[in-house]
């Protein structure tokens, strides 16, 4: 158990360590209006690690003991390192109880990687946990963004869709197909709830877009596979594109995302043009695993 001393460090440490942080260092947007406190907001904080104000509030100020679960959030939403996670850990008593096993990485299975190679007048994802992308065909590229361009911890298909302008510009009905995106995602919390790299995705979209905060707190779940997809491309104009996903069999959690067009169609027609300039580029991976 801890004593009150302890707690009182604790929450000194926590207040003392938000006070070095500034918003663009955690991936947040900074806003013209005055900021009354140094670093990060309480607020800030609670939301970037996926727990109430209140309860946040309470922890600095040594009133209520953490848990394994929100220390871990905390020391990610906090950037802290190996020691400072350490000291963490001590102050909260739960030294012994620190996960010490790093989850494995996301490593691109060799069958996903021919399949995109084989696909190539077809746009074709490969998504991970959290719906991180971990491959791309250059026919992607085309239709979506240069995913090799983000960096490979921000690579994420929630977070393009809801803070790339391209990407959210081009869906007809951005409202629907990212209200349902926050319902898979929803499903994906369900599979590892004490994932914190979700908490700290869910924390980073929550203060970035009210439309995601809102989203978020319905609880909707969606494990739809297929649908079909609305875009408006700045190159080839209005595409409808079928959109199918297969799981893989192995228990990875790894899914092939293919888009398509009716043959024939106006769409089918748009999407050989854009797809034809990336011709005999070669499939991408990003070129770092995520160990999570």
């Amino acid at each position: 158990m801890t004593s009150d001393s302890d707690s009182r460090a604790l929450g000194a440490f926590l207040k003392a360590r938000r006070a070095q942080l500034t918003p663009r260092e955690c991936g947040l947007t900074e806003t013209d209006s005055a900021r009354k406190v140094a670093g990060l907001r309480r607020e800030e904080v609670a939301q970037l690690a996926a727990i109430s104000v209140d309860y946040y509030t309470r922890l600095e100020q040594g009133r209520v003991r953490a848990s394994v679960p929100v220390l871990t959030t905390l020391a990610r939403a906090l950037r802290l390192d190996d020691d400072q996670q350490s000291y963490l850990y001590e102050l909260a008593g739960r030294s012994d109880a620190r996960p010490r096993r790093r989850r494995p990485a996301q490593r691109l299975r060799p069958a996903m990687r021919r399949l995109l190679d084989q696909l190539t007048e077809t746009p074709a994802l490969v998504l991970g946990k959290r719906l991180d992308i971990l491959a791309w065909n250059p026919a992607a590229v085309a239709l979506y963004t240069d995913f090799a361009a983000v960096p490979a911890h921000r690579r994420n298909y929630m977070r393009l869709l809801f803070t790339d302008p391209l990407v959210r510009q081009m869906h007809q009905d951005w409202p629907h197909d990212a209200r349902e995106a926050v319902a898979a995602l929803r499903m994906e919390a369900a599979a590892d709830p004490d994932d914190p790299d979700l908490a700290q995705l869910v924390g980073e979209l929550s203060l970035q877009d009210p439309d995601f905060r809102t989203w978020w707190a319905e609880h909707r779940v969606n494990s739809a596979s297929y649908g079909t997809k609305h875009y408006r491309h700045h190159l080839v104009g209005e595409l409808t594109l079928d959109c199918d996903t297969w799981t893989s069999p192995d228990g990875s959690g790894q899914r092939l995302m293919i888009l398509t067009a009716e043959p024939g169609s106006p769409s089918h027609d748009a999407l050989r043009i854009l797809t034809s300039w990336t011709t005999g580029q070669p499939s991408t991976d990003r070129a770092e695993d995520l160990n999570r």
